[in-house]
């Protein structure tokens, strides 16, 4: 077993990763998931198969290479699915994988969190900037 993975055979769990070990692919993983995108399109998928158009609609100020990219990556790591319909005009639909679903449920959490507090987190950071204006003579 690499030091990268540990594995808990006491409760007869299957090895695990360390995302704090700098080699470990477990590192990888939430570098995939941690940009606002990717936390963006999974749960926008959960609600089912969607276009390349849906998604720029739904999903706010994405760019059409950006979503293409994160797609593009998202696809490649198993969290998406793309289905060509192989029509003219060109038809693709996106859809979460197993996987993706599961991520998907994840997320949908820190969205729901997000949305109730970001007032909390808009007062903070005012009451921030206030403070440190004024020790700054700003």
């Amino acid at each position: 077993m690499t030091a990268s993975l540990k594995s808990d055979e006491a409760f007869g769990t299957a090895p695990s990763g360390n995302v704090f070990d700098a080699n470990c692919s477990a590192r990888h993983a939430l570098e995939l998931i941690s940009g606002k995108w990717a936390m963006l399109i999974l749960p926008a998928l959960r609600e089912g198969s969607m276009r390349n158009a849906e998604l720029l609609r739904k999903i706010g100020g994405i760019s059409q290479k950006v979503l293409t990219e994160t797609l593009r990556d998202l696809e490649r790591n198993g969290l998406v699915i793309r289905e060509d319909r192989r029509t003219m005009p060109l038809h693709v639909d996106y859809r979460l994988s197993a996987l993706g679903r599961s991520l998907s449920d994840a997320l949908i959490v820190l969205d729901r969190w997000a949305e109730r507090n970001f007032p909390a987190l808009d007062a903070a950071r005012e009451r921030y900037d206030q403070a440190h204006q004024t020790v700054n003579g700003r």
